[in-house]
């Protein structure tokens, strides 16, 4: 190397480290929205002794039975790679699960397991769009939708839900929403962040509009377990007319507490999972076995752990909903599902971005505001129960407080 080609060398070295880039970053790095939970994160770091009721994480270790299974795998040194699409003994205990769910006669070949559910429903886009496609996603709604489709280089169409509806998508929305570019339907039920559940009618409809434009549907499940008051988890997949266009997202995190095991699948028609694998291969090749084995134990003997945790989650939101009516100026008539609760604050005059960063900055309690979902979101802030009873408790206390300071 001359002098010369050595000098530019260490220029482009010093603007890179005084952190100017010379080349253009990626337009996905550029367009990927920016997060408006981790902006509420990073503020809350400023303070101490700060209540979070922001993380979907259950307040529940994984049952032993699950990790006890896990332990089990590693003695046997199941410890190599496996499958790209999943062990053929998970992938025939999540299909035969969905056989009693939906009265199908599903097989391993309809499952592919994925690292997480955040990785199913890529997969799930990979499989289904196309650079310049539209995907159709709820507003409010799980942010890293639109993420996904960004990263395709597809387009996120945003599709009003309403209070008045009890925060259920509604088939005349989606309908109106829908251009000749439109190419897939994201649905989540029960839902994140609002805590709805749509029932078999609601999904009925959505059907029919479904079948009208023949859409791809990714109807993401990952709390069905999680459901109060009677409610039943419907899925989109029971109905029959539509069921090869259709791609179920679940997910072992939140039913069976095990967020950090990174385990999910996507369950559809053979054709489209017969896709996945060879994009699995060039993501993450494979989900480990050993964690693979677990979630077998997890789907096959774990009903008891389930229903208890489901119950803790009925009582907790149970304590919101008390906690609530005793606050004015706060408005939430209850979540049948999920361990979200999504509460209307116009009633303070700010925006929800506003109202988030003046409770932590007063009050030392950080909530997600509603716009961090979508504009549709604006005017509420989300709270997760899935923490302990004293934090709720005392998290109230203070946001009481709060709500007092304002008429001040």
């Amino acid at each position: 190397m001359s002098p010369t080609s050595g000098h530019c060398v260490l220029i482009m070295w010093n603007y890179c480290m005084g952190g100017i880039l010379l080349k253009e970053l990626s337009k996905v790095t550029q367009n990927y929205p920016a997060s408006g939970i981790r902006k509420m994160f990073e503020l809350a770091g400023k303070y101490d002794n700060v209540i979070s009721l922001t993380v979907g994480e259950p307040a529940f270790d994984t049952p032993a039975n699950i990790k006890n299974a896990a332990k089990m795998s590693l003695d046997n040194n199941n410890t190599h790679y496996v499958s790209n699409a999943g062990i053929p003994e998970l992938r025939k205990a999540i299909a035969e699960k969905y056989n009693r769910l939906i009265g199908e006669h599903y097989t391993h070949d309809n499952v592919m397991v994925a690292i997480g559910g955040m990785e199913a429903i890529f997969l799930a886009l990979l499989a289904t769009v196309n650079p310049g496609d539209e995907v159709l996603i709820p507003d409010p709604g799980y942010p890293n939708y639109e993420g996904q489709t960004v990263i395709l280089g597809a387009k996120a169409v945003k599709v009003p839900i309403y209070e008045k509806h009890s925060f259920n998508i509604q088939a005349k929305d989606i309908e109106n929403a829908i251009t000749e570019k439109t190419k897939v339907l994201i649905l989540n039920s029960p839902s994140n962040p609002l805590g709805s559940v749509l029932s078999r009618d609601d999904l009925a409809e959505i059907a029919e509009v479904v079948k009208k434009y023949d859409l791809f549907v990714i109807s993401d499940e990952v709390y069905e377990e999680i459901i109060f008051d009677g409610h039943r988890h419907h899925s989109i997949s029971q109905f029959p007319e539509i069921r090869e266009n259709v791609l179920v997202i679940n997910s072992l995190s939140k039913t069976y507490a095990m967020t950090g095991w990174r385990i999910g699948y996507v369950v559809g028609c053979q054709k489209i999972i017969g896709s996945m694998p060879k994009i699995q291969e060039g993501i993450a090749s494979c989900v480990s076995h050993f964690i693979q084995d677990a979630a077998v134990e997890a789907i096959e003997n774990s009903g008891e752990s389930v229903k208890y945790m489901q119950e803790e989650y009925s009582r907790k939101r149970d304590i919101v909903i008390e906690e609530i009516n005793g606050i004015k100026g706060l408005e939430y008539k209850g979540s049948p599902g999920s361990f979200y609760a999504f509460v209307n604050i116009k009633s303070s005059g700010m925006t929800s971005q506003e109202f988030a960063e003046r409770l932590v900055v007063q009050e030392q309690v950080l909530v997600v505001p509603g716009s961090a979902f979508g504009s549709m979101g604006e005017g509420y802030v989300r709270i997760v129960f899935a923490g302990s009873d004293n934090d709720l408790r005392e998290a109230f206390k203070r946001i009481n407080r709060f709500m007092e300071s304002l008429k001040k």
